[in-house]
């Protein structure tokens, strides 16, 4: 089941999280817009973002066996905790001087409620995480609500190797999804899995101005014909993007994985247990709704996306798998002069690594 289940949702999440559908003018279809969206997302060097996750339902039925030996209470209660969680972030981002902060907001419902938030600084070489006050966690007082600093230099230099500061290249990284979105995207029959909507009709958020709202959608009827495509046509060609030199160094990737990964997905047998898995895909899963919506503006910017997935995967003899979730996405002051609530943490309001240790360290001799 797990392996099913796993083909199912891995393959429409990876959908969800790199398809950006972005159309000019309604006159053309999504695959003959897509090369100016693509460019007008990349010009993008200043931006604030609001980005929101909430787990609708996460249901796992096994037979009653398999219950008593792998879901014990732990698992009952954490999936309890998920069902209904909200995981926010707001944050803003410029690329000269990089300088990004964002507030993680993580909100769990159930018989253990809670509520977390993490603002977080970064900038070419330092990573900055404000410490939560979490009742349930050892946390001395002298730390709560002060920043740790994360100096991603001193760290390489310790751990024997060099600094790469690739790995905080942002705009790469923005370049990179563009590109996976553009390969995977342009895999897809414009007519069969595209539609455009009256801005009127997309329950956008108060404030943004939509000149066209794109849609992705998956139905029960096309999902085995979408998967199949994302496994056999974009995935080989994505990790073939994955593979150019400037996205090895951004990711930290050696090409040897990157070949093991593509002989897999093309052969042997994890090619046949991914053929076996498709050809009995339209019996065990199910697709009540998948969709993303996409709104741009009049200068082609994709200012506004949110998406939706409810599926149940039921193998047979292996029970169920039920997951609801909904996201948006929001983009607003683009390319303007960016205002950061947080700013670079300084003075008594950060801890070093070193710091940290001997706070921990004095507190466990208590």
């Amino acid at each position: 089941m797990i392996k099913k289940w796993g083909l199912s949702a891995a393959a429409l999440l990876l959908t969800a999280a790199v398809i950006l559908p972005g159309c000019g003018q309604n006159d053309k279809s999504a695959k003959e817009a897509l090369q100016p969206a693509v460019s007008k997302v990349a010009e993008m060097s200043s931006y604030e973002m609001k980005s929101k996750l909430v787990i609708n339902d996460l249901t796992i039925d096994v037979p009653t066996g398999e219950a008593a030996a792998g879901m014990g209470a732990s698992a009952t209660q954490a999936m309890s905790m998920m069902r209904g969680a909200e995981i926010s972030v707001d944050g803003v981002y410029q690329a000269e001087p990089m300088q990004t902060e964002a507030t993680l907001v993580l909100n769990l419902k159930g018989d253990m409620a809670m509520t977390f938030t993490i603002p977080m600084v970064m900038t070419k070489e330092k990573i900055y995480v404000k410490v939560p006050n979490i009742p349930m966690l050892p946390i001395p007082q002298t730390l709560i609500g002060k920043f740790i600093e994360l100096d991603l230099k001193e760290l390489a230099e310790q751990s024997g190797t060099e600094f790469n500061p690739e790995v905080l290249d942002t705009q790469k990284a923005q370049k990179l999804s563009n590109e996976i979105m553009g390969t995977l995207l342009g895999e897809y029959d414009a007519e069969k899995y595209f539609n455009n909507i009256k801005p009127k009709d997309a329950n956008l958020p108060e404030g943004v101005k939509a000149e066209q709202v794109v849609q992705f959608q998956v139905t029960n009827e096309n999902v085995k014909e979408a998967i199949t495509i994302l496994i056999n046509n974009a995935l080989p060609k994505i990790i073939d993007v994955l593979g150019k030199e400037e996205y090895k160094e951004l990711l930290q990737i050696d090409q040897a994985d990157l070949d093991q990964a593509k002989e897999e997905l093309q052969t042997g047998t994890s090619r046949e247990e991914l053929d076996k898995a498709l050809v009995d895909l339209d019996k065990y899963l199910t697709v009540n709704q998948f969709y993303i919506n996409t709104a741009i503006d009049k200068d082609e910017f994709p200012v506004y996306q949110d998406f939706m997935m409810d599926i149940k995967a039921t193998p047979e003899d292996e029970g169920s798998v039920a997951l609801s979730i909904t996201g948006s996405n929001q983009y607003s002051n683009i390319n303007k002069k960016p205002e950061f609530k947080i700013g670079i943490p300084t003075g008594d309001n950060v801890v070093t690594l070193e710091e940290l240790q001997q706070e921990f360290g004095g507190s466990a001799a208590y």
